[in-house]
């Protein structure tokens, strides 16, 4: 999430607080392509990192804007919990991570998701012991869960023509554009929710800096900009949306913002003509829900079950957004052709966007009771976890 609203002060998926009491965690950095890498999180009883005992499935996570390395709090929750099973957890560092959102997009995002798919199921597959065979779940948090239904829902390989306005220039990364993706065991997606219905509430309440009128001129003027002049030198270089205009809407000040990439998460001409990053909004059509949720199935990258996580109390979803018509919605696209959806999918009561904090404590819980369900499905293994 991106913007602030004066009813909630922050919708931007900021990096969780930290204490001075916070531990080192100790890992392992895998270079899974030219200038990225992923960290895979340890436990007492992981190899060190000489292969005696890896673990052979994985939990692969993203984070949302703004996210990288132990940014979201819950995943050390997560780890904690993992440690006496045969997953480990990876946190992979996108082009896209930090302040790098700005200037990326889902399909660059995917590419190099399926990078790291490829390489962590060799490195398990040379690794682990061979009486497994190796799993491997994506789980998204926040705009990382646009980056996994794009995963799981969009052709494959990607066509860098479609939506062609929302394209980014060609990689500047070592990940090819047409390599198929890999198929996933299983997928999760926490705290999915619409950038573009959080802006316009923001237009609507204004914020601690502008009126909503002001920031009505503010907004249609960065559009007009943005779709005037996208791109430049012949679509090879994306232009920026002034900071200014950026920052007044509530993005950070400090960090750049493609107008390519404005457009997607702003998504001016939606419900009717929905832009990359608009997977999510409550106003979305039938077609649109077809296209993405609907389109699992025909995929075929998805081997397993969906799981889809709502937190009830999230701070960055509008007032007007009727949550479990939403999931109704969803869940109807995503099993009209198989039942992907898992039964543990649901609205977390009392979750907030990130699950920070100490009166978040119940929240973190069910979601880690929620998500070790669904990996003992995805392995069919036995156990309980409370």
């Amino acid at each position: 999430m991106v913007v602030r609203s004066r009813a909630t002060d922050l919708h931007l998926q900021a990096p969780s607080p930290r204490t001075s009491g916070s531990r080192p965690q100790p890992g392992i950095l895998h270079e899974y392509a030219e200038r990225l890498v992923a960290f895979e999180y340890s436990t007492s009883s992981f190899s060190s990192g000489d292969g005696s005992h890896v673990k052979p499935h994985t939990l692969l996570f993203i984070g949302g804007l703004s996210d990288g390395l132990g940014t979201v709090s819950y995943v050390a929750d997560i780890v904690a919990a993992l440690e006496d099973t045969e997953w480990s957890l990876f946190s992979p560092i996108l082009s896209s991570s930090y302040a790098g959102w700005g200037m990326g997009g889902l399909r660059q995002d995917v590419r190099e998701i399926a990078a790291c798919v490829e390489y962590i199921r060799g490195y398990k597959r040379r690794s682990a012991s061979d009486c497994c065979k190796t799993k491997i779940v994506v789980m998204g948090h926040s705009t990382g869960s646009q980056d996994v239904l794009q995963y799981i829902s969009a052709p494959n390989p990607q066509d860098r023509d479609s939506q062609s306005d929302t394209t980014a220039p060609a990689p500047d990364r070592g990940v090819s554009a047409r390599v198929p993706r890999p198929q996933v065991d299983g997928a999760i997606i926490q705290a999915p929710v619409s950038d573009r219905e959080a802006i316009q509430w923001v237009l609507q309440e204004g914020n601690k800096r502008h009126t909503a009128e002001e920031l009505q001129k503010v907004y249609a003027e960065a559009i007009r900009k943005a779709q005037k002049h996208t791109f430049e030198e012949y679509r090879s270089l994306d232009t920026v949306v002034p900071l200014p205009a950026t920052s007044s809407l509530g993005f950070p000040s400090s960090t750049p913002i493609s107008s390519r990439r404005f457009l997607s998460l702003a998504s001016p001409a939606s419900p009717q003509d929905p832009r990359e990053d608009d997977l999510f909004s409550s106003d979305l059509t039938d077609d649109r829900l077809r296209d993405t949720f609907g389109a699992i199935h025909g995929r075929g990258v998805l081997r397993s079950k969906l799981l889809v996580l709502y937190s009830g109390k999230d701070e960055t979803v509008p007032p007007w957004v009727d949550k479990v018509h939403l999931l109704r919605r969803w869940q109807r696209a995503t099993d009209a052709e198989r039942g992907y959806w898992h039964d543990q999918s649901g609205i977390i009561p009392g979750a907030t966007h990130t699950m920070a904090g100490p009166n978040q404590v119940e929240a973190r819980r069910i979601l880690i009771r929620k998500v070790m369900r669904f990996l003992q499905d995805i392995t069919g293994g036995s156990g309980t976890w409370s």
